[in-house]
């Protein structure tokens, strides 16, 4: 009998809908708001998470850097994802040990809408093989895709990730 993966990344179907698997090797902490944390399956309400978050890497060297994508994998519902994926947020060249601060922003962050049931928004960090290497960045944020973009860029499997769902909120939800 086949044994039923408790990682939380399978579970929620990044491994799967987003990557093809993750190759842990750095930590990453992903917080809204200097004290929301995000950690896989969570939810958070859009309007907590208006502003970029702070993205730390926990580990390399001032010599490794990294690119953060963030990505909603559900878009327009979770039950028929047909626009998959829509990009969220790219920050390239993040030296190791640092956030995102430290990076390049080629594609600003935009603040999660979802519209029709719970969405997932992955962020992943990748390694990149050394600085600016990150040269073929999308030219829309509609039906991007994490496995052409890091296959692109030479990027490998991802090093860290991490999920939160959220979905529309309503005037009742926001008092």
């Amino acid at each position: 009998m086949a044994k039923l993966s408790s990682d939380p990344l399978v579970l929620g179907r990044v491994i799967g809908d987003v990557v093809d698997a993750i190759s842990p090797s750095v930590k990453m902490t992903v917080t809204f708001n200097s004290n929301k944390q995000v950690y896989n399956g969570h939810e958070f309400f859009p309007s907590s998470v208006t502003h970029k978050p702070k993205v730390v890497v926990h580990g390399g060297d001032m010599r490794s850097f990294f690119t953060l994508v963030m990505t909603d994998p559900d878009v327009p519902g979770p039950s028929d994802p047909y626009l998959r994926e829509h990009l969220h947020w790219i920050v390239t060249d993040i030296p190791g040990t640092t956030d995102a601060t430290f990076g390049t922003e080629v594609v600003n962050y935009e603040m999660p809408r979802p519209n029709i049931g719970i969405h997932r928004f992955v962020f992943l960090l990748f390694k990149q093989k050394r600085r600016q290497t990150v040269i073929s960045t999308p030219s829309s944020r509609d039906h991007f895709n994490t496995r052409k973009f890091a296959e692109e860029n030479e990027l490998g499997l991802p090093v860290a990730a991490v999920y939160f769902n959220a979905q529309r909120e309503t005037a009742a939800r926001r008092r």
